[in-house]
């Protein structure tokens, strides 16, 4: 049997683990939106139209902050399209995804469905097709009190009180030729640092993301991130990072090693940060935004992506993920956790039925999928400080990596309740793990409850038929002595939650 050990200490900390990485995604493609989120005359809408079964999962996800309208919606996207009398709104020709947009769903009830789903909004502006002026108008509607333009118009919309949004995105991937009115670093960095000099002027308090590289495989990548904060280092509080897992044609092992990816790619984008910031000799810490992230590799073909005769909301991209997926968002999860002191954000991309955790039948039911339980665990139960682990794990060889650790593990403690939960994945697709932790500084603790993700099979999925095939379990192995001690099953994700007897 393998043999993981793991040290911890209550005094050494990496940071505070910010609830704002528990974050998903909302975009207008596919049916995210259109039979997703909004269904009016489904059997569980309300009033406005939002599912309430929809509504119901994303709570019981966790989701703590919402990114809307886009990815690649947004940078041809004119946000008053999407808002006044439903009636009066124009259908209009989508360039990202090839449909045809009703913008039956636009600002403001994205605000009443986040409040309805207690979710701080995340609002992007477009960069593409839009520029600083329709930036900051779009803040001027959403966040001013009232007697100017803007703001008025939103009263005569009937939102009286600003929607006082705080977290905004600086436009979309626009380093990527996919994207529309794709631009240099030079030119982004210029545009962006505009639009947030005017926003902040708009507003007041503004936390604000500049674009970062679409992927860490972009050709422009580094150079990009350098580019574009030395232009608007002074104005922006953090750079986003996208990065999606491609599956490697089952091999499972390098499939794993995504995760490994995430944390150079995570731990790089920092080293420009900071070399950015040393340029200027400024103690300012520039913060990270994983803003979009998820396995995506089944859904990815071109004919899924691009529509013939202009539907509105197609079935597109929905991914459905199996039990490897899941561990693979699990892993990420860890490494994400694992780097709290700089990666503050992250969004889960996306929801609902778009590459989503949620997955609904236009008419019918919701259910989740695999990759929704890692999520929900590390959302509900992760609370609190994250601890700087030493570990002694077995490594495995596979892709750019020839020692990646089989086990990755993270603790969180939360202070105000006492509780400590650790999370391990181990990544052995055939041993067994002993685990154990030694925990310095937590003399009297108890196990209040352990759970563990395993199936025998790899590709197994969650259906509307049978929507737990993959789902979380009581662990049984787990004793709490002078050590945590737990048996790990071959590629198995575990939970443990640990609180002070006192």
């Amino acid at each position: 049997m393998l043999k993981g050990r793991v040290v911890v200490d209550r005094d050494f900390a990496i940071g505070d683990l910010d609830r704002r990485l528990f974050g998903s995604f909302v975009e207008h493609l596919g049916r995210c939106v259109y039979g997703g989120i909004y269904e009016p005359g489904h059997p569980t809408a309300d009033e406005q139209g939002f599912r309430q079964d929809v509504l119901d999962l994303t709570r019981e996800l966790g989701v703590t902050i919402m990114r809307y309208p886009g990815g690649n919606f947004v940078s041809g996207y004119n946000w008053q399209d999407g808002v006044g009398p439903k009636e009066d709104r124009p259908v209009k020709l989508d360039l990202a995804w090839f449909t045809t947009e009703t913008n039956q769903f636009g600002t403001n009830e994205f605000i009443d469905w986040c409040r309805k789903a207690e979710i701080e909004p995340m609002m992007a502006v477009n960069l593409g097709t839009a520029g600083p002026d329709e930036a900051r108008n779009l803040v001027e509607y959403c966040n001013h009190p009232g007697g100017t333009y803007w703001s008025d118009l939103r009263r005569s919309h009937g939102y009286e009180e600003p929607h006082a949004i705080n977290f905004w995105c600086l436009g979309n991937e626009m380093d990527g030729p996919w994207q529309i009115c794709e631009k240099t670093a030079q030119e982004y960095g210029r545009v962006a640092k505009e639009a947030a000099k005017v926003m902040r002027w708009t507003s007041e308090g503004l936390t604000l993301t500049a674009c970062g590289s679409s992927s860490r495989e972009m050709s422009t990548y580094g150079e990009w991130e350098y580019s574009v904060l030395d232009e608007v280092f002074d104005h922006v509080d953090f750079i986003s990072l996208h990065q999606y897992f491609l599956n490697n044609e089952n091999e499972t092992d390098r499939f794993f090693t995504h995760i490994d990816n995430l944390d150079c790619f995570i731990t790089e984008v920092v080293a420009i940060a900071d070399a950015v910031a040393a340029k200027r000799r400024s103690d300012k810490k520039i913060m990270l935004s994983l803003d979009e992230w998820n396995v995506w590799y089944k859904a990815r073909s071109g004919t899924d992506m691009k529509q013939e005769n202009w539907p509105e909301a197609p079935s597109l991209l929905e991914e459905v993920y199996n039990f490897e997926d899941a561990l693979v968002v699990g892993g990420a999860l860890i490494t994400m956790i694992n780097h709290a002191d700089r990666l503050k954000t992250g969004c889960l991309a996306q929801l609902v039925n778009v590459i989503g955790p949620i997955m609904t039948e236009t008419g019918g039911p919701a259910w989740r999928q695999t990759i929704f339980h890692p999520f929900a665990q590390a959302a509900n139960l992760a609370k609190g400080r994250v601890l700087r682990l030493i570990s002694d794990t077995p490594t495995f060889s596979a892709g750019e990596f020839d020692k990646a650790p089989l086990l990755l593990s993270s603790a969180i403690h939360n202070p105000e309740t006492g509780q400590l939960t650790i999370l391990a994945l181990n990544r052995s697709p055939t041993e067994e793990m002993e685990f154990a932790m030694h925990m310095r500084g937590f003399p009297d603790m108890v196990i209040l409850e352990a759970f563990e993700l395993h199936h025998a099979d790899l590709k197994a999925t969650n259906t509307k038929d049978n929507p737990d095939e993959v789902a979380p379990s009581q662990h049984e192995s787990c004793k709490l002595a002078e050590e945590l001690t737990a048996t790990l099953k071959p590629l198995s994700w575990n939970v443990f939650v640990l609180k002070d007897a006192n």
